[in-house]
């Protein structure tokens, strides 16, 4: 079985469907994962998590910013305004059934020696390490005080990771590597206000897969979440956001070899969330 890696949806459908479409005509028994950001902006969220959620074993999915958006309002802990298509989850009639599928999802998922994440890895996380801290937040996402915790979740600090972090102050940097992370420091200092491509590197910072001692440099990280920076496929990283929601394309890539499978997703995507 083929498995084929795609970047952010945000609510964007069609384009979804019919890049599967060019792929199901290659691999019709395809095998799909997602880097995150099912919803927002686009203007589908609600069908596209039952579609993905629909297809089962056949899809695995992580967490990006904007999934766990959702669900900060879901838990109160971010206003219910300007919902755009994330209004219609809440009105649906399986609105808290997907709400409760969305976070069982994991933060960081591995196989055939590469690792998915939505963001990024931190120069001081190993393969394992990242899995590890990974489950450390997906088990209280899939707890009972799941919503006392997303309460807490936002925020900078700390910006860089230490073992011996605790609580709140542990959960919160981990989120922020995996989910939120474009530029750090050479020592791991992550830096979240600079949203642009890489000629826009606040001086100090540089992208987190350029950090000369980062310590999965010899392993692939799958990734999305920065749109700005593009597709970018190197032995060691593929970068698949390529801003389908602003007009441009939706990408996959088939893992085994690294065929490129893109639609145009002008007209197709308006964003309504910004």
């Amino acid at each position: 079985m083929k498995t084929y890696a795609i970047g952010d949806i945000q609510g964007c459908l069609e384009p979804l469907k019919m890049l599967m479409k060019k792929i199901e005509h290659d691999t019709p028994d395809a095998r799909y994962l997602f880097a995150g950001d099912l919803v927002n902006r686009g203007p589908h969220s609600l069908e596209t998590l039952r579609f993905v959620r629909d297809m089962g074993e056949m899809a695995v999915s992580v967490l990006g910013n904007h999934d766990l958006h959702l669900l900060a309002i879901a838990a109160g802990a971010r206003k219910k305004e300007r919902l755009g298509s994330l209004q219609a989850i809440f009105d649906a009639p399986d609105g808290d059934e997907l709400i409760d599928w969305l976070r069982r999802r994991p933060l960081a998922y591995a196989e055939s020696g590469m690792l998915l994440v939505h963001a990024g890895v931190l120069p001081q996380w190993t393969v394992e390490q990242t899995l590890m801290l990974a489950k450390e937040v997906e088990s209280v996402l899939q707890g009972p005080d799941w919503m006392v915790f997303m309460q807490e979740m936002y925020g900078d600090q700390p910006a860089t990771w230490q073992d011996d972090l605790t609580g709140t102050d542990r959960l919160r940097c981990i989120v922020n590597g995996l989910t939120r992370l474009r530029f750090c420091s050479e020592d791991g200092e992550m830096e979240f206000d600079a949203k642009e491509g890489l000629s826009e590197a606040p001086a100090g910072f540089i992208p987190w897969f350029d950090v000369k001692a980062r310590q999965t440099k010899n392993d692939t990280i799958i990734f999305g979440h920065w749109s700005a920076l593009g597709l970018l496929l190197r032995p060691d990283l593929m970068a698949l956001d390529t801003g389908c929601v602003w007009g441009r394309q939706l990408t996959a890539v088939r893992l085994d070899d690294r065929a490129l499978y893109q639609v145009d997703c002008q007209g197709l995507c308006t964003p309504d969330v910004f």
